[in-house]
């Protein structure tokens, strides 16, 4: 039998970790910007909690004190059940589609990302332990904890498909659909273990609602490509093809994608093309500008490359992010040869 957590459950803080937060963080007073501070240093320093990021698997507050691992979701309720009980108005924030890039992975496009927010008065404070996003589709957007809890039991729902439990993975999806029945990552990968178990109609009845809750999801609309031409079912299999390629066309981060498979097999015009039309559906994303920088400088315009890198560099949202930048601009002013030392990451 499945254990299907409840929010209590999943943000409840072990005694000594509430004993650590107590000493830590609560009795030394002070403002509620000093206690941000000082929760912070005690979740992300190494004489505190001493996290590892842990992608594997999604745990509670208690798992992931026992175990001082975490994912971002895990992080995430780790700090908001923290900051809730040392006095501090926090909650889990959603921000969508991102655009991660993971050494042994590339570029991985459409994950779901969840980070930290918190108030102190007319401030608010993003806390985020995921260093490996290029780009973000949305802002983050403050969510209650019952959504919180659907990505929960969506997250463990996918872990254990991937591990070969398809019984248990549909128990969780099935409850992260109880919390929110219009969870679309939780109807797509109910789809998806749908299919993988033989169950055709019932994976068609899944995908098909999480796409008409949201038309451009691409992980769905690819979903249900899949489906109709394993299905046979050839004439809704184009239909959902044109849709696709339709969403991806107006799409900012699949030109994004497109444009790397170009630079990675030495197609810079291509790459360039790519990289514009990310540009042009969403100026302000840098890795963008850094992208058609390096695709630029081979193809003999280095004039252009400065450009483009002088404006990821203005639009870098960290300071580490534009110091990069930067160096790369002042390198990039002095090579005499080709493009190669942009590629660094």
């Amino acid at each position: 039998m499945q254990h299907i957590p409840g929010i209590d459950e999943v943000l409840e803080i072990p005694p000594d970790l509430r004993a650590m937060l107590q000493e830590r963080v609560i009795a030394r007073g002070g403002s509620r910007e000093d206690r941000i501070e000082r929760l912070a240093a005690m979740v992300l320093e190494a004489g505190g909690l001493a996290l590892e990021y842990d992608n594997d698997r999604t745990r509670t507050v208690a798992e992931t004190w026992r175990d001082r691992r975490a994912n971002c979701l895990s992080f995430t309720l780790v700090f908001v059940a923290l900051a809730r009980v040392a006095g501090l108005e926090a909650r889990v924030q959603e921000v969508g589609e991102v655009l991660a890039w993971y050494r042994d992975a590339g570029v991985i496009y459409g994950a779901s990302h969840v980070n930290a927010g918190v108030r102190a008065g007319l401030r608010r404070y993003t806390l985020d332990v995921e260093r490996n996003i290029l780009a973000m589709r949305d802002r983050p957007r403050a969510i209650g904890d019952i959504r919180a809890l659907a990505h929960f039991r969506d997250n463990r729902g996918a872990e254990l498909m991937a591990a070969g439990d398809l019984e248990g993975a549909r128990a969780q999806l099935e409850a992260a659909l109880e919390a929110d029945p219009e969870f679309v990552p939780a109807l797509n990968n109910l789809g998806v273990l749908e299919q993988r178990a033989g169950n055709l109609d019932a994976s068609a009845a899944a995908l098909r609602a999480a796409w008409r809750l949201q038309p451009a999801h691409t992980a769905t609309l690819s979903n249900l490509v899949n489906l109709y031409q394993r299905s046979g079912q050839a004439e809704l299999a184009a239909d959902f093809v044109a849709r696709l390629e339709q969403v991806r066309r107006s799409d900012p981060f699949a030109q994004f994608v497109l444009a790397l498979g170009c630079e990675e097999a030495g197609n810079y015009a291509c790459a360039v093309t790519h990289y514009r039309n990310a540009i042009r559906l969403h100026g302000g994303q840098h890795a963008f500008h850094f992208g058609l920088a390096r695709a630029y400088f081979p193809s003999g315009h280095p004039d252009l490359a400065r450009r483009e890198m002088a404006r990821a560099a203005k639009l870098g949202d960290t300071d580490r992010v534009r110091a990069m930048y930067r160096r790369k601009l002042e390198h990039l002013e002095h090579w005499p040869g080709n493009g190669h030392a942009l590629h660094a990451r």
